[in-house]
């Protein structure tokens, strides 16, 4: 069963958020199985939002939920009753239905941001190369990916290509009177920074320069045809804006060289920019939690076609769980007489050409007379009619679908792809 506990924008304050942020590692997934505490786990970090996904065993979900935040809040160094009071839990079908809107973008700061979906992959698969998924968990998070694409491809909030970026920007567009005008300092140059360079090009800025701690500033600059500043201050005093996108504490007071009026937009979590540089005379901070404030207004309500689409999505998915076990076992049967009948043909004596023929045929005609029974399962449990698939195989064939365990092989559909294999890619187009 799927579990989430969330913690996010709508029920804590960005600096708590921040350390919950710099808690949640890399090795906080594998840690939470390793624990016991779930069968699998991912860990997702993003600018407004810290959450952990499980794999739990069914009627586990509160023992799981208690030991997440528990394990969560030590590494935090917070107490977990203050933890839990800004927690939501979800379970089964609502916590898939919330990782399929997170996944779209319907959960961010600046609606249908497109960022969101490749944060989540990465999660996914950082989590993914520590071993600490699970088939289930991976069928999740693959199907979200779809899902967000979908929802990109289909609605007006895909066609808007937002970005928390560009909302920043736009926001920021009232203290700029022209931004062709404009010198902008970038600091940071992973994904969010690509992005801000991008979107600072479409507003018509070309005065543009690069910052980073790390060194990669010379390799960016080159990438996105920028300059590389090499010295914090004074790249800060030749800007008009700064835009933080970094994972590491960059901006303090001493790095702002003068009083000159400039902007300086933060959108790290942890924070990038202290506080008091927000302070000072000339400087206009903009972090996570203004934006969030302004972010609310009624004209960026996600599409409710998008919602519908998530929805609709969710319950497919669900369906598509509740009737896997009658499905299994269906497919265990017929594949159990399909064994029976290639071992009879390896007995007798024909060409080995002719056998795999045969072969090949009798396993293409397997997958096609499971293909309309199996299609015919999901819609019965989505109408909460599975009930009436299992009597049936019950009574024709004699199955019990809850005395049926174990993985079975995909069967192949007419056309070759596997009947249930999930299909995987970038969860980021475009």
């Amino acid at each position: 069963m799927l579990l989430c506990v969330s913690v996010s924008h709508r029920t804590a304050d960005f600096d708590l958020l921040g350390r919950l942020s710099e808690a949640v590692t890399a090795e906080s997934a594998t840690a939470l199985v390793d624990g016991g505490r779930a069968r699998g786990a991912v860990l997702v970090s993003t600018c407004n939002r810290v959450e952990a996904y499980l794999d739990v065993e069914q009627g586990a979900d509160t023992s799981a939920a208690e030991a997440t935040l528990r394990a969560i809040a030590t590494a935090a160094d917070l107490s977990r009753d203050a933890l839990r009071e800004r927690a939501e839990v979800l379970a089964g079908a609502p916590a898939l239905h919330h990782l399929f809107a997170v996944t779209s973008g319907l959960e961010s700061i600046a609606v249908g941001e497109e960022e969101i979906a490749g944060q989540v992959r990465r999660a996914y698969e950082s989590a993914r190369t520590a071993k600490a998924t699970t088939p289930e968990l991976d069928t999740a998070f693959q199907r979200a990916a779809k899902v967000s694409r979908d929802v990109r491809a289909a609605t007006a909030v895909g066609k808007a290509g937002r970005s928390l970026v560009q909302f920043a920007l736009q926001l920021a567009g009232t203290r700029v009177p022209d931004w062709r005008r404009t010198r902008a300092l970038v600091v940071g140059t992973g994904n969010y920074a690509a992005t801000t360079v991008a979107a600072l090009r479409t507003l018509g800025v070309s005065d543009l320069s690069v910052y980073s701690l790390t060194g990669r500033a010379e390799q960016f600059a080159e990438k996105y045809h920028v300059r590389a500043a090499h010295d914090l201050r004074d790249a800060v005093g030749s800007a008009d804006v700064v835009i933080t996108c970094t994972t590491t504490y960059t901006v303090t007071v001493g790095d702002v060289p003068d009083d000159a009026r400039r902007t300086i937009i933060d959108l790290g979590l942890p924070r990038n920019v202290d506080p008091a540089v927000g302070r000072l005379p000339g400087v206009e901070l903009m972090d996570l939690e203004l934006i969030a404030t302004h972010a609310r207004l009624p004209m960026l309500a996600p599409d409710a076609t998008a919602r519908e689409l998530v929805s609709s999505a969710a319950a497919v998915f669900a369906a598509e769980q509740t009737a896997a076990p009658a499905i299994v076992a269906l497919r265990s049967h017929v594949f159990d007489a399909l064994e029976v009948e290639l071992s009879r043909l390896s007995a007798k004596s024909m060409p080995a050409e002719q056998a795999a023929a045969v072969t090949e045929a009798l396993r293409h005609f397997a997958g096609a007379l499971l293909h309309e029974p199996t299609q015919r399962a999901r819609d019965l449990a989505a109408g909460g009619r599975v009930s009436n698939f299992e009597a049936g195989l019950h009574a024709v064939f004699g199955i019990d679908p809850a005395a049926a365990g174990g993985a079975v092989t995909p069967l192949r559909r007419p056309g070759g792809r596997d009947e249930d294999a999930p299909r995987t890619g970038s969860a980021e187009r475009g």
